[in-house]
């Protein structure tokens, strides 16, 4: 990546002069807590505790984790849902709550819109998931939940997740390339990139992982058509992201297979692995063979995800960590 992340967050008063000038990027992160004057047009909570808030007119559920102290930094992640779900149903789906809280992370999970159809959805590319259902900007929105969240807690920013499962995937690789002075981490389930390359021009390096079923059928990890615009298969996706970050041309296959998903017996996840890219992001694709679109994970993937968002991944190949070295 050319273009550098700017690390340090302006009071809201100076943000729409200063965004477009913002300075060199150090890959430290800040000395001190980092804070951030709220959107004028956004519902904070009076105190940063936990429970559910009004940010731009939707519900966000926020769990602050146990022993939060203003004075330090934490990691926040926050999760999409897939098209007609919502925030509670996504929450169970992938169990990520209870590790969140164990690990020290600020957990956000905001809702998408309802359509007319009464379902709720992301607004995120061509291919999933705004077809007749109004002009919703979701890229904007999720910025102000973004900044809301930055402005309300004290967040480490190198380590801001979105994290997006089938609608909500398509929604955090799009929030991803609009709004990557923000995002640092992306995890996405049964989703995929733009198909148009020059869709995603992100303004700093993203550490991304890509899961996706080897037979889903919804969203073809092979890639496919929805709503009559094409999406780029799983394997596509990584690599468009990975030539974003500067990562190295091949990538590396990890030396032990996964067991991350609860209907497939036996360790069935094989990675792989872009190393060597700016800023030391990484770029991965977790293969899962034999599972379908729904989310059907064992306990060690809510643990996976967690190690990709606090980048602590022990064991994604002996091979990659000597590459990396």
């Amino acid at each position: 990546m050319s273009l550098p992340r700017c690390r340090t967050l302006f009071l809201s008063a100076l943000v729409a002069a200063l965004m477009a000038g913002c300075g060199v990027w150090a890959p430290t992160r800040p000395a001190g807590p980092v804070t951030l004057a709220a959107p004028a047009d956004a519902a904070v909570p009076v105190t940063a505790g936990s429970g559910t808030v009004e940010i731009g007119g939707r519900p966000v559920d926020v769990q602050v984790p146990p022993g939060y102290d203003a004075a330090d930094q934490v990691p926040l992640l926050v999760l999409l849902h897939g098209f007609g779900s919502d925030a509670a149903r996504v929450d169970a789906q992938l169990a990520l709550r209870a590790v969140a809280a164990e690990r020290g992370v600020l957990y956000a999970v905001p809702e998408g819109s309802l359509g007319p159809d009464g379902r709720r959805f992301w607004n995120a590319t061509d291919a999933c998931c705004g077809r007749d259902r109004g002009a919703v900007d979701d890229s904007a929105y999720l910025e102000l939940v973004l900044r809301t969240l930055l402005a309300t807690y004290t967040v480490d920013p190198d380590h801001v997740a979105v994290v997006g499962y089938s609608n909500g995937d398509f929604m955090a690789y799009r929030t991803a390339c609009d709004h990557a002075d923000l995002v640092s981490v992306v995890v996405s389930l049964a989703g995929a990139m733009p198909a148009d390359d020059a869709a995603c021009a992100p303004t700093a390096p993203v550490r991304v992982v890509q899961a996706h079923g080897t037979d889903d059928r919804v969203i073809d990890p092979g890639g496919g058509r929805r709503e009559g615009h094409a999406y780029p298969s799983a394997l596509r996706s990584v690599t468009a992201w990975a030539r974003l970050d500067g990562c190295a041309a091949e990538p590396v296959t990890g030396s032990s297979p996964r067991d991350l998903w609860a209907t497939v017996p036996g360790p069935e996840t094989t990675v792989l692995a872009w190393a060597g890219c700016t800023a030391g992001t990484r770029v991965e694709l977790w293969s899962i063979a034999g599972a379908g679109h729904a989310p059907e994970p064992t306990a060690a993937f809510a643990d996976a995800v967690l190690d990709a968002v606090l980048d602590t991944s022990p064991d994604v190949a002996p091979d990659i960590a000597s590459d990396v070295a």
